[in-house]
This record gives structure tokens, sequence and C-alpha cells, in this order.
């Protein structure tokens, strides 16, 4: 006996669908907390999609948020929640927030599903100034050598990527450039009033050589929130749906988040282990893509996801940025929000949201006709991924 379109027989393919979403405001500082931001988020992602909050059953969130599901479900006004999760590797849990959500709903654990991340890292601590707690394992194998921050592990990451393939800081500045020009058109943007150019990029500051300022994302204030539904719910909710047409997570064998000491090529990261099964799972291939929302917590990231995700070849994610290739029009559109380095920086959600505007054709720089998008999560840790489309 056939199943349910998008169940039995398809797996989660197109099964579920991002209905709504929201965001507060980006800033350096807000004065707000974080669960309150949580909740106006949270609060707008239901209004846009036309759904009260008494029908949520179903919440997921990163391990290193700080609003926890009771509060969230008390103070929004939740009925009686069925599924909820918590996903780790901090950026890495962006994409999986929806995944887990997409299977719950699409396996009947659940109707509506919102996943959220509220943070406030701009005006907040750093994590890794604790040197209080004992280090976690990890850890005790980098930053006694002076591997702090996760900028001198992607730094690292980097340099070798520069020496073995011959990609260069003009390979970078294309990616910090792509990202700010759409910021540049996006009024909600930190960077939205603020132009990049090549001579700015070349003579700042560096951070953790040859990571410069510009290779490195926003420190921000806000919330994003997304709610999820069946197909078959979507078709009667406010805004056009965007479908979840394909999921992955990614944790690679003998993995060392960052770095990849163990690993038999440290540039081949998590987001090779994604991919292989996001594309396995899809009925369209890397090259079909229209837009793409890859995480760029450093400039770095782009290169090696491209890669990984199989928009090009080993050691040639470099290359692939040059000559507009990630601007509007080029070869693929990037970060059309303006990313983590231009837009905001909240563990990735912002690519999320940003990815269902584009397939809306809302987004404002949007890629004409854009029917498919990418979204990816950290690379460099455990990671996940989404392909959506309308």
């Amino acid at each position: 006996m056939a199943g349910a379109a998008g169940t039995t027989g398809t797996g989660l393919k197109d099964a579920t669908a991002i209905v709504g979403i929201g965001q507060t405001a980006f800033a350096k500082r807000l004065d707000e907390d974080e669960r309150t931001l949580a909740c106006r988020a949270v609060l707008a992602a239901l209004d846009d999609a036309g759904i009260a909050p008494g029908e949520v059953d179903a919440l997921a969130s990163y391990t290193m948020e700080e609003t926890d599901e009771v509060e969230l479900a008390k103070a929004v006004g939740f009925g009686d929640l069925t599924f909820f999760s918590r996903i780790p590797y901090g950026g890495g849990g962006s994409c999986a927030t929806v995944a887990h959500l997409a299977a719950a709903i699409a396996t009947g654990q659940a109707t509506v599903g919102v996943a959220w991340r509220s943070r406030k890292r701009g005006s907040g601590p750093r994590p890794w100034k604790n040197t209080v707690t004992q280090l976690p394992t990890p850890a005790q194998w980098t930053r006694p050598f002076g591997l702090l921050r996760p900028a001198d592990e992607i730094a690292m990451l980097a340099r070798r990527y520069m020496h073995e393939y011959g990609a260069t800081r003009d390979h970078l500045f294309n990616v910090a450039l792509a990202c700010r020009n759409r910021a540049n058109q996006n009024p909600a943007a930190i960077m939205y009033d603020r132009p990049l150019t090549r001579e700015m990029y070349m003579t700042s500051r560096w951070i953790s050589e040859p990571l410069c300022l510009f290779d490195n994302c926003l420190e921000t204030d806000g919330a994003l929130a997304c709610v999820i539904v069946s197909r078959e719910r979507a078709r009667d909710c406010r805004r056009r749906p965007v479908y979840v047409h394909s999921t992955a997570q990614g944790l690679p064998a003998q993995h060392h988040g960052m770095v990849n000491y163990w690993n038999d090529d440290p540039l081949t990261g998590p987001a090779w282990t994604a991919a292989r099964h996001l594309w396995k799972h899809a009925d369209v291939t890397p090259q079909e893509v229209d837009v793409a929302q890859i995480y760029d917590a450093f400039t770095p990231l782009v290169p090696l996801s491209l890669e990984g995700y199989g928009f090009c070849g080993r050691g040639e994610g470099g290359a692939f940025t040059e000559g507009g290739a990630l601007e509007i029009g080029g070869l693929l559109p990037l970060n059309t929000g303006g990313g983590g380095l231009s837009e905001a920086y909240v563990h990735g959600f912002n690519l999320i949201n940003e990815g269902v505007k584009q397939l809306r054709g809302t987004s404002t720089a949007q890629v004409p006709g854009a029917a498919t998008c990418l979204v990816t999560a950290g690379e460099g840790v455990p990671t996940s991924a989404l392909l959506l489309r309308n």
C-alpha cells in the first residue's frame, strides 16, 4: 500500500514546508534580554504564518540557547508540546533545527514546529575567556599551543589551504565583498550603510593571520525564528510555502573540531559528509542551485564549503570566487542578506530566513526566478544543511 506523498518511499522530501519567519532588530547592543528577544522573533514568525501560538506542539533550537523550552512555552502561550530537541556544536546546528522538526512532523510526532535562536553575543561575554572551568578534551590539543579562539583555529586551516592550493587573500576578499554588497542592499543589516573596498580590506588589522578584521563575522545581539508545518497544512497558511526538499547532518570519522587534526585531509571537513547525504536524497544537483546561503563565520569557510557541497573541485574554491561569481548574476549568488559577515551573526539562523525570502521572492537582493536554495551550517564543526525549494 502506497504511503502518503513525501513520507513512505520518498523520506522527508518536500513533506514539510517553512511557512513563517521572524526576527528582531540586529545590533551590537540591544537592551532586552535573550528570552524577550526569542519571544519577539517567535511571535513574529507565527504571525507571518498566520498560526496561533496555542497550535505549536514542537520546538527545536541549539544546545547553546539560553532560553529553554519551558520559559518560551509559558511566555508565548504554546499548547502541549509533543516534540522538542536541541542540536549541539554552535553554528553547526542551525539547519538541523529545521531538519529535526521536519522529521517530527513528517512522522506524525507533531503538527506545528518552531525553530529559533536568540543571542546576545554583541554585548555578552566571549566563551573562550572563561579560564576557570577545565578545558574540554579537544581544547587540550589546541588552546595550550595558542589556538585560543575559533578565529585562530580557522586561520591555521586557511593558511594550509592557501599553501596547498594557491588560494589568496584576494579570494577571501571576494567572499567578504559579496556579503557586504548584499548587506548594502538590506536595511536590516548591521553593515547596511558601510561599503567595503579592497583597500579597506587589505589594510585592516590582523585578527589571526592570515585572517584580517573583515574575514571575521560580526558580534551581534538579536533573535530569529521560523515555523514548519506539513505540506498539506502549508497550503492554508498566510505565506507562500518554502518546501524542505532535503536535509542532512554531517560528522566525519575521526573529526576534531575546527582543526581536523586526525583526518587524513584536514581540509575535508564535515561539509563533505553532510553533502553526500544531502544530494543523495535530492532531485537536483549543485549545478541546479539558484542561490546559496553558506555559513560565513570566517571567509575561508566559504571556499571550503563550495568544494564540500560540490560546486567546484578540490582546491578550486578560491578560484570559484573570481569574476563576480558570488554576486547577483554570477555563478552562485551568495548570502544575499549579507550573511554573518555583514548582516548579523546569530549562529547562522539568518541564513535560513534569507533562504526563505529568496524563494518567496521578497529578498532585498532578489535573485530573479530563484527556485532552489542551499543553506549550510558551520563548516569545521559537526554540521547540517538544508535544500529548500518553492
